[in-house]
């Protein structure tokens, strides 16, 4: 029994073999007959480089050039100076107000930070010279602090000068020439009441005959860059004070209404009217005086 199954086996295997045979010769000529590039889909190459025929290296991402930091650096902050520029009208506006005697009167310190002073002298500077070697001389905090507020003659320490202060902070600077321009304090005409710096004042009698003003008590400085002298400033502030104090009528620029005097005093950081009033009045100072301190430049 266990022959017949072998040899029954053998058999089939031989007939399955000999029934495949044709199959088998059909498909290998069907692979020599294909088309190169059907062959070529059939297995993809990995891409040799033509010259060392391994794959290309991969490329990095490009790294993002930083910009140099002297690219966003003026060009007149960084050649020749040959006029620095210090602005110490600072961030105080004064708001007072006056009555009939002495205790009717108030003062007021307030901070305004956001106005932007100090940058607007620098702007109209620019303007005048066209910016050609002018450079914007930094100010630390406090520097002039003993300038506005000296200390007593009978104290010990030295006394604290313009041309002391500008030489401690333009040691590195190496300008010709420094423009400074300061806040002073002044009168209001015709009284003995004084304004400090800027700001704005009512007058009056009450709480009806009263007048707001604006003032800016603002002076140009100019000082040798190496020596660090005062230079002559050619009469501008003599000229500029006398003829604003031979005025019959009033500053236009000057005259504010009663609405707008900042009640309370905190009140004239925010105020619109005050800050654009203010800037338009120094801003006209700049204007009329800063061609005679500049024009031997």
């Amino acid at each position: 029994m266990e022959q017949a199954l072998a040899f029954s086996g053998n058999l089939f295997t031989e007939s399955a073999a000999s029934m495949l045979r044709p199959f088998l010769a059909l498909l290998l000529a069907a692979c020599l007959v294909m088309p190169p590039a059907v062959r070529a889909q059939t297995a993809p190459a990995q891409p040799l480089t033509a010259t060392t025929g391994t794959k290309p290296a991969a490329k990095k991402p490009a790294k993002k050039v930083k910009a140099a930091r002297s690219a966003a650096v003026p060009a007149a902050e960084t050649g020749p100076c040959s006029l620095g520029v210090i602005s110490a009208i600072g961030n105080h506006f004064e708001v007072d107000k006056f009555g009939v005697t002495v205790f009717e009167t108030e003062v007021n310190d307030v901070s305004i930070d956001a106005w932007g002073l100090d940058d607007l002298v620098m702007a109209r500077v620019r303007a005048t010279t066209g910016d050609a070697g002018v450079r914007k001389i930094a100010v630390p905090k406090d520097a002039f602090e003993l300038y506005y507020h000296p200390k007593s003659i009978f104290s010990s320490g030295p006394r604290v000068t313009l041309p002391g202060i500008v030489r401690n902070i333009t040691a590195n600077a190496n300008c010709q020439r420094y423009l400074v321009v300061t806040t002073f304090n002044g009168k209001i005409p015709g009284t003995n009441l004084e304004v400090n710096g800027i700001g704005t004042y009512n007058q009056g009698i009450g709480s009806i005959l009263r007048h707001s003003h604006l003032f800016a008590n603002i002076q140009i400085s100019m000082i040798d860059g190496q020596s660090y002298e005062t230079i002559s400033n050619f009469g501008a502030d003599t000229g500029s004070r006398l003829a604003e104090s031979m005025r019959i009528t009033e500053d236009p620029l000057k005259k504010l209404d009663n609405a707008d005097f900042p009640d309370p005093p905190a009140a004239a950081s925010n105020s619109v009217v005050l800050r654009d009033r203010i800037r338009t009045l120094i801003t006209a100072k700049l204007d009329r005086d800063l061609p005679s301190y500049l024009k031997a430049q």
